[in-house]
């Protein structure tokens, strides 16, 4: 029914621009001979005209079907450009001349019986009546649209006067679903000020935002710089976020001309955008060269950063990626997305936990891995001070099993998924994991297996970052907590640090614990108020900030290496080796038998246990 409704106006459509045609070239035919007497009527023009209007019958089926050829019926006016003018102008141009040969052999051979400017005036009468009939609508359209933008309407600025602004207004002018009028553009480069892009005048630079942003009443703020360095775009961001508009980004230039995104795919800037550094890079050919064509198995392939590590290694070809997790619902959801994005990769999922000696032994000796990398354990701090028992089960005991089994079946590498929690630990978690870091520098060249850790800190968005819990807050209505005023923490995206994980693995030689270069700390605090004003609010006002305290095993800064450590530099200026601390190997496993016996027995003062086997452990002194 829809179909047929369309299918009817368009037919309508073409029907009323027929007849405008028609109508227009009678109004020209007349036009230009009274033009050409100065609209001064007499017998002679009589006769002129009757000459005309004889010839009118042809002119107009003539004409028609020249119009017909040059698709002039066929165009959507609403979006028309320079190649329909142009095709309006070589029409008028041949109605023209096809009138004046016609008018010719109508009056035997006699071509200037009629007046030779007459031919001219005709051609930019109908030009001019034809262009009138096409955009008249259009124009009228403009004008009530600007006149009648309603209230829900948001008011937008433009940063960034290049292609991809061009682009953007273009869009948002045509288009009917976009609730948006692009008020103005700012842009730092001085010959562009005072100029305009589709009738939107560039109005400042960087150092206007703030004053235009108020004298447009901008409710939405567009970085169009998709070129742009990360530094100069956080510059910009620093200034917009002082405006409580809202702030979007968007896509590179190519995304939109090649049709992957539009306008719609607009994304919202994110408190990762402030971050001051470049995108981390890393050498795809190295990481390409060990994981291409081996069996990869990822334990807690379903969290965030297994499930991240999975997807950066589907893209290297393995020969097989094994997944493993004891969470079904994160292990599904990771599965349908690899199947649908890579429907050749021969893909296992497997439901197990790490805790289960037998279980792992299984899918090692099944499977016969070649690299595992190890992300399986429990990481919230507050919840495993609670739960210390639960911590070691399955961050140490889980952690040594799998290594024991990765080596029993000449795994090449394994790589354990560390933190700065295990520097000089405060809590439990961090204590468990430098104990897994010593179980993989423990079991190296015991075999053939290549054991190493890699340590990071914070990763935005991950289960557990605080960046998720300030988004509710925020969308809640606040307040927003934060633990302490003065807490900092070093911060990299999730894609990033999987990707330095994974070329970390390439460098693997036994026995190494890497370090990855987080960039500068963050203050917590100053995250908090950031995304405040990334989300149009002002911290303090619209939306409060509160303290809480420290969590129980939270201290305020993390480190990344100890001090016997040192520091030896890679091939990657952002991933380092911190040097193995020697300890008792032999006592170290004893040490483990008798903490296994603990936690079955559920003996709650494990932590002591846990300290003397990690002197740089602090227990706090209320416990």
């Amino acid at each position: 029914m829809e179909k047929i409704f369309k299918s009817k106006v368009l037919m309508f459509r073409k029907i009323f621009l027929i007849v405008c045609d028609v109508i227009s070239i009678t109004l020209a035919s007349i036009l230009a001979l009274l033009l050409r007497f100065d609209l001064q009527y007499s017998s002679n023009v009589t006769e002129l005209l009757n000459l005309i209007l004889l010839y009118l019958p042809f002119n107009v089926i003539i004409t028609l079907i020249i119009f017909y050829i040059f698709r002039l019926y066929h165009s959507l006016w609403t979006y028309a450009g320079v190649t329909e003018m142009v095709n309006i102008i070589i029409s008028c141009v041949l109605s023209a001349t096809v009138q004046t040969i016609g008018i010719m052999v109508l009056n035997n051979q006699k071509l200037f019986v009629i007046p030779r400017s007459y031919y001219l005036l005709y051609g930019m009468c109908l030009l001019l009546f034809v262009v009138g009939s096409r955009y008249v609508y259009r124009i009228i359209r403009i004008i009530l649209k600007r006149r009648n933008a309603s209230a829900k309407n948001k008011n937008v600025m433009i940063i960034g006067a290049g292609d991809a602004c061009n682009t953007l207004i273009k869009e948002m002018k045509n288009s009917h679903c976009l609730q948006k009028t692009v008020c103005c553009v700012i842009d730092d480069d001085r010959t562009k000020i005072g100029n305009f892009i589709h009738g939107i005048k560039v109005v400042g630079g960087r150092e206007d935002i703030i004053r235009m942003a108020a004298y447009y009443r901008i409710d939405e703020i567009i970085i169009a710089m998709p070129s742009s360095k990360k530094k100069v775009i956080k510059e910009i961001l620093n200034i917009c976020k002082e405006t409580k508009c809202e702030l979007k980004t968007l896509p590179g230039i190519y995304q939109l001309v090649n049709g992957d995104v539009n306008v719609s795919a607009l994304r919202k800037v994110d408190v990762l955008d402030l971050l001051e550094r470049e995108p981390v890079e890393v050498d795809l050919e190295s990481i390409m060269r060990y994981v291409a064509n081996k069996v990869v198995l990822v334990t807690g392939g379903g969290g965030s950063i297994g499930s991240e590590l999975c997807r950066q290694v589907a893209g290297q070809n393995p020969k097989k990626l094994i997944l493993v997790d004891i969470y079904e619902n994160n292990a599904y959801d990771i599965q349908q997305e690899l199947s649908r994005k890579y429907p050749k990769l021969d893909l296992v999922v497997l439901i197990g936990s790490v805790r289960n000696t037998k279980r792992m032994n299984y899918i090692f000796e099944t499977y016969q891995p070649n690299i595992v990398y190890h992300a399986a354990a429990h990481k919230h701090v507050p919840l495993m001070e609670i739960s210390p028992n639960e911590a070691i089960k399955n961050n140490v005991l889980g952690t040594w099993k799998t290594a024991q089994a990765a080596l029993k079946n000449d795994v090449e590498r394994f790589v354990l998924i560390s933190t700065d929690k295990a520097v000089n630990p405060t809590n439990i978690m961090g204590a468990s994991k430098r104990m897994c870091e010593m179980i993989i520098q423990s079991l190296d060249k015991k075999g053939q297996t290549k054991f190493v850790a890699v340590r990071f800190g914070n990763v935005l968005g991950s289960n557990g970052s605080v960046i998720p819990l300030f988004r509710k807050q925020i969308a809640s209505g606040g307040p927003v907590t934060v633990t302490h005023p003065d807490i900092i923490r070093y911060f990299m995206t999730i894609p990033e640090a999987v990707s330095l994980v994974l070329q970390a693995g390439a460098y693997a030689q036994g026995g190494e614990i890497f370090v990855l270069d987080m960039g500068e700390p963050v203050k917590i605090l100053e995250l908090a108020k950031n995304l405040i004003r990334l989300s149009g609010y002002i911290p303090g006002e619209d939306i409060k900030i509160e303290f809480s305290g420290l969590r129980p095993g939270e201290k305020l800064y993390e480190e990344l290496l100890m001090k016997e450590e040192g520091m030896q530099s890679t091939e990657n200026q952002l991933i380092f080796i911190g040097k193995p601390i020697e300890f008792d190997k032999k006592k170290f496993f004893k040490q483990l038998e008798q903490l296994k016996e603990m936690t079955e027995k559920e003996e709650q003062d494990i932590k002591k246990e846990v300290q003397k086997i990690v002197p740089t452990y602090v227990i706090e002194e209320n416990e």
